[in-house]
């Protein structure tokens, strides 16, 4: 009989670490999976953050590092300058990336480093803590924002996209939801369309995957969808905000 599901080889089985209702598994899965479909399991090396996903190593099936907290950018430039025709991207929270990270994704788009960053999105700190995140939004609530957070303290939240899409060496961004099957479809495709413009040395891609943390967010898995797809959507539109000249 014709199987009609395979696992996929990009993951690595096992027990998670992660929490009911995190959405960190599906994000994973979607890129390995990507990944093994067009035969560059063997040919990608990955940059692990500081987080939850600290142990992403434990379950993708390609060669990894770990960087120290915000630091994946600037590791994989340097990973990329010496391995060039392999596939190199950075995982990385929102914590890691947008707040201790921010100088390192910011000036390696500009250079337009030949990688692929994945952005997880959940609007919060994670493992350190639930602390305020630079994506946190206005009145969320956080360990360190206990009666929401306020733009007179904090300021808004800090939409990376838009930002990102502003510098020449970013070639292709946009973000994608893991809300739904329908989605989860988009969001693989921004996954393989962000490998396959690094493949062939556009400069810098960038997938954001807006997300859930249902503990650090004080709410039920199904809850933590219901807020993912009325409150962060509106603040997070989707879509493409970049993408290389000539191509659609």
């Amino acid at each position: 009989m014709q199987p009609i599901f395979e696992y996929t080889k990009g993951m690595i089985p096992g027990e998670t670490n992660y929490c009911p209702g995190c959405t960190h598994g599906i994000s994973h899965r979607l890129i390995m999976e990507t990944l093994d479909e067009m035969g560059k399991l063997g040919h990608t090396i990955g940059v692990g953050p500081i987080g939850c996903s600290v142990l992403a190593h434990k379950y993708m099936n390609v060669d990894m590092l770990e960087a120290a907290h915000g630091r994946a950018p600037a590791v994989a430039s340097g990973i990329k300058r010496v391995h060039s025709d392999s596939l190199v991207f950075t995982y990385q929270g929102d914590g890691d990336l947008a707040s201790i990270g921010a100088a390192e994704i910011i000036h390696a788009a500009a250079r337009g480093e030949k990688i692929t960053t994945f952005f997880i999105n959940n609007a919060i700190y994670g493992m350190t803590g639930g602390q305020m995140a630079p994506t946190t939004l206005i009145g969320q609530k956080s360990t360190t924002t206990q009666s929401g957070r306020t733009i007179e303290h904090a300021g808004a939240p800090m939409r990376v996209c838009e930002l990102l899409a502003t510098l020449d060496g970013a070639v292709y961004v946009e973000r994608v939801a893991l809300n739904s099957p329908a989605n989860i479809g988009k969001a693989k495709k921004a996954a393989r369309r962000a490998f396959e413009i690094q493949d062939k040395k556009l400069g810098f891609s960038f997938v954001e995957f807006i997300s859930t943390c249902p503990t650090n967010w004080g709410v039920s898995p199904i809850d933590a969808m219901s807020f993912l797809t009325e409150k962060m959507l509106p603040y997070f539109p989707l879509g493409v905000f970049k993408t290389p000249e000539g191509e659609k």
